[in-house]
């Protein structure tokens, strides 16, 4: 900046910081008195923020009522992790206190695992492989992620169940839990996630992210219990990619060997 530059800038809008209980139906997998795993729709947020004052998961969560834990805050009652807004399926939420900091160190330990299924543009080389590579702020775009120097270390785990035409089927494994990692470590690779416009993967038929959190798996915080729950991709994921044409037959991903990829900063 020099003298008789001219900044420009938008105060943002005041919210609400305390979310109130809204009438918003879910698709609960499993609830109990200390957690409940919900089949999250695409196009909701999680938790309130700045442009999202109502109709998120906490809104719809407090809409359900009962008691929820406090340990996020009162903007985030019973959130335990995220999902992205255009990302579909799995979340456990946290019913109080106690259960919340069990899941939280779950997730520290990964002990809490989350596949996805993801369709991807292009065909990935090899039918297996793991993504290594730092995530931290775009220095370009603030509020984008990438892969970058100094960022914090992220790995990311995938197989390919599926190949069709210009697109691939993946089922990928967080091994730890860095924002938009996924979408971040494909895009990084080449192969960003189809209709993810903010990473690259824009295209006809695909109005958001084709992302989807499909399983997961957790300790019970009080019994100890091992639990596993799924949820079928949704209606508009299966509509994608059932309009592409089959190119080959659906891949057994079993334990294929693993081909490791260290992705550069800014670049794959």
């Amino acid at each position: 900046m020099v003298a008789g530059d001219v900044v420009d800038f938008e105060i943002p809008e005041a919210y609400v910081a305390e979310a109130v209980a809204e009438a918003i139906p879910l698709e609960i997998v499993y609830e109990d008195e200390d957690l409940a795993v919900i089949d999250k729709p695409a196009g909701m947020v999680v938790h309130p923020a700045p442009g999202h004052h109502t109709g998120t998961l906490v809104h719809a969560l407090l809409g359900r009522g009962g008691r929820w834990s406090a340990v996020g805050g009162v903007t985030r009652p019973g959130i335990v992790h995220r999902l992205d807004k255009g990302t579909s399926g799995l979340i456990v939420v946290a019913r109080n206190d106690v259960s919340h900091r069990a899941l939280s160190a779950q997730l520290k330990d990964r002990s809490l695992s989350r596949s996805y299924m993801a369709i991807v543009r292009g065909h990935l080389k090899d039918d297996a492989g793991e993504l290594e590579g730092p995530i931290g702020r775009d220095p370009n775009e603030r509020k984008r992620m990438a892969v970058v120097s100094g960022g914090r270390f992220a790995r990311t785990r995938y197989e390919v169940i599926e190949r069709r035409r210009g697109h691939t089927l993946l089922r990928c494994d967080l091994d730890t839990g860095r924002t938009h990692q996924i979408r971040v470590h494909l895009a990084a690779l080449g192969h960003p996630v189809a209709g993810d416009a903010e990473y690259g993967g824009a295209e006809a038929g695909a109005s958001r992210p084709m992302l989807h959190a499909w399983r997961l798996r957790l300790r019970h915080p009080r019994t100890g219990a091992d639990m596993s729950f799924e949820a079928p991709p949704p209606a508009d994921f299966e509509a994608f990619w059932s309009s592409l044409d089959s190119t080959s037959p659906p891949h057994d991903v079993g334990r294929p060997a693993l081909a490791a990829k260290r992705l550069r900063p800014g670049g794959g």
